[in-house]
């Protein structure tokens, strides 16, 4: 939202908020197969509770190494020393984790500077329009900031924004 040029707006607490929801909707088949795979077979005791932690980490896993880029799981391999495994079940959860991690937050910053492109574009163009009409007095914030607002909800700009993340996840 710094690009926008409201550092509160929405607040933090509609961010967070919107964040957990968003993560409830996408991570859903997740939840819904680690309650069938091991949610349920534990609690009519046919599965001990560390085969139920097991069954319910191989929908975990399978839903990181997905969405984990290859090199950022190479990147923690090597780090903790490890050979290439030989099949995606010998990856260590200790390296998939924070591989996931470090790919959400490439994927974050590569989503962040999109949307950071066409707010530049509309204050450059103003702070343009404002110098070439020799208005330099007038704060060029004070022109483009309603503009990028509208710009915004014009072109639906949080049905975008969710929309792009949940395909990203769910297909």
């Amino acid at each position: 939202w710094q690009a926008v040029g409201v550092v509160q707006l929405p607040p933090s607490r509609v961010l967070v908020g919107l964040s957990l929801f968003l993560t409830l909707f996408t991570m859903s088949p997740v939840l819904k197969q680690i309650h069938a795979q091991a949610i349920e077979p534990y609690e009519a005791g046919m599965l001990t509770e560390r085969q139920m932690l097991e069954a319910g980490m191989m929908p975990l896993r399978k839903f990181m190494l997905r969405h984990t880029r290859e090199k950022d799981l190479g990147l923690f391999l090597h780090i903790m020393g490890e050979d290439k495994p030989s099949t995606v079940g010998d990856v260590p959860t200790v390296a998939v984790v924070p591989a996931f991690m470090l790919s959400e937050l490439k994927t974050a910053f590569q989503v962040g500077a999109l949307l950071f492109i066409p707010f530049l574009v509309v204050d450059l163009v103003v702070a343009s329009v404002l110098m070439s009409m020799g208005m330099m007095m007038l704060p060029p914030m004070t022109i483009s900031l309603p503009l990028k607002l509208i710009v915004f909800v014009l072109v639906d700009g949080w049905g975008l924004v969710v929309t792009s993340l949940a395909t990203s996840f769910n297909g």
